[in-house]
């Protein structure tokens, strides 16, 4: 048996190619965020993407079809009542969803904001869906002046919370989410709570790096909890140990962005020999395009993407496994600023593995838990199919 030794799972957050069946349901027909952005910008330039499969699994413009791919490519198709971040990642990681997460579009009522305003000691401002720079814009100087901070939601299930670093200093404005968080549960348990910080002058607010996503913690064991009773390191990049309310993460690493995020993927590959699993976000694609609906910005952060790719696969020991996936889409180019039900694309590398495999649309995100939890050689979630063996071939 061939020795196995790292699975580097990376999700590109956002990243759909094409609407599901039940798109309609959640107002998303149309939507399809890799071939519309392309279509937008006049085709996309992503030559290492291609090469391990990504226009084979979708008609991209600039993205042609590959007569020979590299690993295995494929979409994969959501099961799970959402199509926000932790839903899609929880399911990534082997928990399918069965109700969604509780969602505001009228804001948060009363039983919400009056006891959050009762522990914090002060009133809040907003509380409506919004987009996070938009009100900024609205109410960032009344923010300063009051010493109240923001309180806004989307179509999305979280209640983010923006303050000044100013006004209210960053600790602080962490542990308002924390109270935040622990206040929300019941019928009122919000997928996520989320500390927006942002600095700047009126007219010229700008976002820090600084945000914190504090999540639920998962209903039942993800195979992130079984790779750590079987001790298997997982070490997580960007926000995903937020995401999982750091259960089942040995070390995690928060980033500014893409480019840290992969940098911290290459570090961990150059000084973690295995056996362990690396699962990283690369949030970008998401926050700073998708909702913001600039497909100009969106073929940009691709390329940058693509040309990290290389020396991803340089990284790799011969027993390694990379495995790149999307958590939902978020189509730039709708009128919608908020996430897409979609399709994800899939795509999958190893140095010892097999070219050109074709994955099909798989069932449910789950199917890559189980792969990881095959790979590892640990129990597997209740859900998902795994497609080691289409990728590895007979160990």
């Amino acid at each position: 048996m061939r020795r196995r030794s790292r699975v580097v799972l990376i999700v590109l957050d956002g990243i759909g190619v094409g609407e599901l069946p039940d798109a309609g349901r959640f107002g998303d027909e149309g939507s399809n965020t890799l071939v519309n952005t392309a279509r937008a910008v006049g085709g996309l330039d992503l030559p290492n993407l291609a090469q391990l499969g990504l226009g084979n699994i979708a008609r991209i413009d600039g993205v042609p079809s590959a007569p020979h791919p590299i690993g295995a490519f494929g979409r994969m198709a959501e099961q799970s009542a959402g199509k926000d971040t932790t839903t899609g990642h929880w399911e990534l990681a082997g928990v399918i969803l069965e109700k969604p997460f509780p969602v505001y579009p009228r804001g948060f009522p009363p039983e919400v904001i009056g006891p959050f305003t009762e522990a914090i000691g002060r009133g809040v401002l907003g509380n409506k869906p919004a987009s996070g720079t938009a009100i900024l814009e609205e109410l960032g100087e009344e923010h300063m002046r009051t010493g109240q901070p923001i309180v806004y939601t989307s179509a999305d299930s979280v209640f983010q919370i923006a303050a000044h670093e100013d006004v209210i200093p960053v600790d602080e404005l962490y542990e308002m989410c924390r109270t935040a968080r622990r206040l929300l549960s019941g019928e009122h348990a919000v997928g996520r709570v989320i500390a927006r910080p942002f600095a700047g002058e009126p007219g010229k607010f700008y976002r820090t790096p600084r945000r914190r996503d504090f999540s639920l913690a998962p209903p039942e064991p993800t195979v992130l909890d079984r790779l750590q009773a079987a001790g298997v390191p997982v070490f997580s990049v960007g926000k995903i140990e937020d995401i999982f309310a750091g259960r089942g993460i040995t070390r995690g690493r928060h980033t500014a962005g893409n480019q840290e995020t992969v940098d911290g993927v290459l570090d961990l590959l150059r000084h973690e020999p295995g056996p362990c699993l690396i699962f990283a976000n690369c949030i970008d694609f998401d926050m700073l395009w998708g909702h913001r609906n600039d497909p100009q910005g969106m073929a940009r952060g691709l390329a940058e993407f693509d040309a990290r790719v290389p020396e991803l696969l340089e990284g790799l020991d011969p027993g390694d496994l990379l495995i790149l996936v999307g958590d939902h889409g978020n189509d730039p180019t709708t009128p919608s600023t908020d996430h897409s039900r979609e399709y994800t694309p899939l795509m999958c590398y190893s140095p010892s593995g097999r070219s050109g495999v074709a994955l099909g649309t798989r069932e449910t995100f789950a199917d890559v838990a189980a792969t990881v939890a095959e790979f590892f050689g640990v129990e597997g979630p209740s859900c998902g199919t795994s497609f080691l063996a289409d990728i590895l071939g007979t160990t």
